[in-house]
Order: C-alpha cells, then sequence, then structure tokens
C-alpha cells in the first residue's frame, strides 16, 4: 500500500505499531517482490560504501578531479582530533565524514548517492556519526537507511529531489530531511516525531540555491553537506525532545516545490548566477576550461 501524504503514513504506523523503516523495507519489498533479506544485504553493502567514503578523505587529503578542491576533509579531521572544533564531538565528526564524501565524489571515486550525488555525505555522515556516538549496532544503522529512504521516496513522490528542477533546497534540503528522519528513529523516536524533524530539517534551507561554481559538484556544495549535516543532528534533536514543526512535512515539501519552480533557470544548476558568476567564481571556471 503506497500512502501519498506523510500524515496518512503517521496514522498507518500508528495503528500498526511499526516504524518507517519497516514500512520502507516492506514497501520494497512488494513492489520489488523482492526477498528482505535480499534487500537488507543490498542496503548493508551501500553502508560500506558509506563508511569507505566517510573515511578515506579525512585519513589523506583527495583532489577533485578538475583540481578545483580537495584536502579539506583531511584539514578539518586533524583540527578536530586536536581538540579544536566547537561543536563537539557528534556534530564535528558529521561535518568532517560528510566533506570526506563529497570530496571522494568530486574526485570521481564510488559513493552512494543518497538521494543524489550532489549531496551524497549528507545522510551517511548523519547516521554513521550518530551511530558512532552512540554505539548503535550495524541493524540500527542499516534500518536508519531505510528510514531515510522512506522520506525521500515521499519527497520524490510529491516533488522532486533533483537541483535541476528545485535548486539546492531538492538536494541538500531533501538530504537532510532524510537524515533528520533516519536519526529520530535510529534513537528510538516515533514516526511522528521522525517527520518533525524532517520537517524543520528541510525548512531550514529553503530557498536554497543551486549555483555550482564551474558547473561542478565542487563550490559550494562540499561544504553545504558539512552544513547539512549538522541541520539534520540539530534538527533530529529538536524531534527527540518534543519540539515539533509549525507547517506539517507535507506542507513542507509542496512549499519546497513550489519555491524551487519559481527560481530563475539561472539559479537551478546551470550555473548562469549565483556563486557560479560571482569574479571569482568565474575565474574559476575559466581556468579549468
Amino acid at each position: 500500500m503506497m500512502l501519498a501524504k506523510a500524515e496518512e503514513w503517521i496514522l498507518y504506523l500508528e495503528k500498526e505499531k511499526k516504524t518507517l523503516w519497516q514500512y520502507a523495507l516492506e514497501r520494497e519489498a512488494e513492489s520489488g517482490k523482492r526477498d528482505r533479506d535480499e534487500i537488507r544485504a543490498q542496503m548493508e553493502q551501500a553502508l560500506a560504501v558509506m563508511e569507505r567514503s566517510s573515511q578515506t578523505a579525512r585519513k589523506e587529503p583527495v583532489r577533485s578531479v578538475s583540481g578545483l578542491t580537495g584536502g579539506n576533509a583531511w584539514k578539518y579531521e586533524n583540527y578536530r582530533q586536536c581538540g579544536n572544533s566547537i561543536l563537539g564531538e557528534i556534530p564535528s565528526l558529521a561535518a568532517a565524514m560528510a566533506l570526506s564524501c563529497s570530496e571522494i565524489n568530486a574526485s570521481m571515486q564510488c559513493i552512494v548517492a543518497c538521494p543524489t550525488a550532489g549531496s551524497c555525505g549528507i545522510v551517511p555522515a548523519a547516521v554513521l556519526a550518530c551511530g558512532k556516538a552512540r554505539e548503535l549496532s550495524r541493524e540500527i544503522l542499516i534500518n536508519g537507511l531505510f528510514t531515510a529512504s522512506a522520506v525521500g521516496m515521499l519527497i520524490g513522490s510529491r516533488a522532486t529531489l533533483a537541483g535541476a528542477e528545485g535548486g539546492c533546497q531538492a538536494e541538500c534540503g531533501s538530504a537532510a530531511a532524510m537524515a533528520a528522519a533516519a536519526v529520530v528513529e535510529m534513537l528510538g523516536g516515533t514516526p511522528r516525531m521522525a517527520f518533525h524533524g524532517a520537517a524543520m530539517a528541510l525548512k531550514s534551507v529553503l530557498g536554497l540555491t543551486c549555483d555550482p561554481v564551474a558547473g561542478l559538484v565542487e563550490i559550494p556544495c562540499i561544504k553545504r553537506n558539512a552544513s547539512g549535516a549538522v541541520n539534520a543532528l540539530l534538527c533530529a534533536d529538536l524531534a527527540l525532545a518534543g519540539v515539533e514543526s509549525y507547517i506539517p512535512f507535507d506542507e513542507v515539501v509542496d512549499a519546497m516545490y513550489a519555491v524551487g519552480k519559481a527560481m530563475p533557470m539561472s539559479l537551478r544548476e546551470t550555473a548562469k548566477g549565483g556563486l557560479a558568476v560571482t569574479p571569482t567564481g568565474l575565474r574559476m571556471r575559466d581556468e579549468i576550461r
């Protein structure tokens, strides 16, 4: 049974006493006519890729293919390992992991696009940082990824996950919403709380443009992944504390889609507006041609 609204999902899951991750797994099994153990095994493979990509660029500097970016995950990891971060252990670890995933993407190595390559660092960073800090089992981490996929599935069906259609809010915003919901359920929160966390995370970046310098998924994308991961953790924490989004998740998603449609094409992945056309952005573009 595919429900169209988050509120419908919540009421159904409360009645059935199920979680979002269980609903996502059931949906995938039914729609693909696949065994649940097989689906979980595939998600574990995705988790393994996330773990590698979240670590590699923290261990040593990794440069992008273009040469425009690289080394920041390693630099920030060294900084936080010295105890200098003002963020605290979990948010700083998440930021470092998100930078690593995004730098691995820019170097054309293997990542998990969740939901897109441009936002590939947010879900892994939030899930893995939370899992490490709370010493959660691998099973719970995988469950969290199913929770994230459920939220992504709903956003994709109601709106868009593409920067070319909805701006960066549709990519990094959706990823932050997915990550926030995942963390909420991983830490024992309800589906209703998960959707409040997701709504708050998406609201926080409503209107965010997609303006990649030189048309590459590097500047400002890599650092937006770091901020997106921290945003997700904050909103998950708020939801777990009982803080609710005044605007329901469905309406937030609809607003995101409407805002994306209202954006000029110059701010939707075309590299013809925003940071991409600043003097420095244009100089960088010309240097790699």
